[in-house]
């Protein structure tokens, strides 16, 4: 069984998946759907939805991906499109979970989903500390904003989402550029041959991990691939791809009871000692350490 059929994927959490959802916002507290779950929400992800949460008060323990995160208030939280994630609330935690398509940025023109992009880089390291008062009461008030714009429905409501999530996804990236203005976070913009060549990982990871079948893709040259890579992100097209492939293999090491065999074949590995032979190589550890640990080392 795969990890797709282990692991429950919803639009809204406990909501049926919507794979069709288009130019979507959608706003509520954490309270109003966290409370109803005992302050729990387990293991899942989302297709298609990102989601930006701001934690008032309060805190818990985050996992996301393979590793568990605690935060505290005053904090932003990120969770990108696809990203295996869930949350153990302390009880009467408040703040907001805030839930978009990448297209509901788009509205305004070619441009207008710069900070989405830049959220994509943030997103690495999710959780988000503020500082100040001031920070935290700024994002209140446009949270706050965006909910009275979604529950009236008033003339025009439909281009004044759209103005608050960009308002709210500027607001973001100013707290996380200013985390990484402290070394925590070296902002880059996003490079368009990057983000297409992460879409085609998306989709071929499974049965393609030649750096050649990618720069075909791309119309580019492997060594020319890999040099643009390199260059925009610090390592090589091939060390992408092999992320991709660990990052899969770790979340179905540890959100799945599959056999590790099946994950190999799974992966497309030719029998499972090759598989057992890569995960070694590039982690330190063999794929049955790691499930036993619960995976309880560096994703990277």
């Amino acid at each position: 069984m795969s990890l797709a059929m282990n692991l429950p994927s919803f639009h809204l959490y406990g909501d049926p998946p919507d794979e069709q959802a288009f130019d979507f916002i959608h706003i509520e507290t954490i309270s109003s759907r966290s409370s109803i779950h005992d302050w729990t929400i387990g293991v899942h992800r989302h297709s298609n939805l990102w989601q930006i949460l701001v934690i008032e008060q309060g805190g818990g323990e985050m996992r996301f991906e393979v590793a568990t995160t605690a935060f505290a208030a005053p904090a932003v939280i990120l969770v990108p499109a696809r990203a295996v994630h869930g949350f153990q609330f302390q009880s009467m935690t408040e703040g907001w979970v805030l839930s978009f398509t990448e297209d509901a940025a788009q509205m305004f023109g070619e441009r207008s989903n710069e900070a989405i992009a830049r959220l994509k880089v943030f997103a690495l390291d999710p959780v988000i500390p503020m500082t100040g008062h001031e920070q935290a009461a700024r994002l209140r008030a446009l949270c706050a904003g965006l909910l009275e714009e979604r529950l009236l429905s008033r003339e025009g409501f439909v281009l004044a989402t759209h103005g608050y999530l960009a308002l709210i996804a500027v607001e973001v990236a100013r707290l996380a550029t200013g985390r990484g203005c402290s070394g925590a976070v070296t902002l880059q913009p996003a490079d368009t041959i990057v983000e297409k060549l992460r879409k085609l990982l998306e989709e071929e990871f499974r049965k393609e991990r030649s750096v050649d079948f990618y720069a075909a893709k791309l119309a580019m040259t492997p060594d020319r691939l890999n040099h643009h890579v390199k260059r925009a992100t610090g390592v090589t097209a091939g060390h992408l791809i092999r992320q991709r492939v660990l990052i899969e293999a770790k979340r179905q090491l540890v959100f799945s009871s599959q056999p590790i065999q099946e994950i190999a074949y799974d992966l497309a590995f030719s029998d499972a000692s090759h598989f057992v032979r890569f995960f070694r190589k590039y982690t330190g550890t063999t794929p049955q350490s790691f499930r036993e640990r619960g995976g309880s080392i560096d994703l990277d």
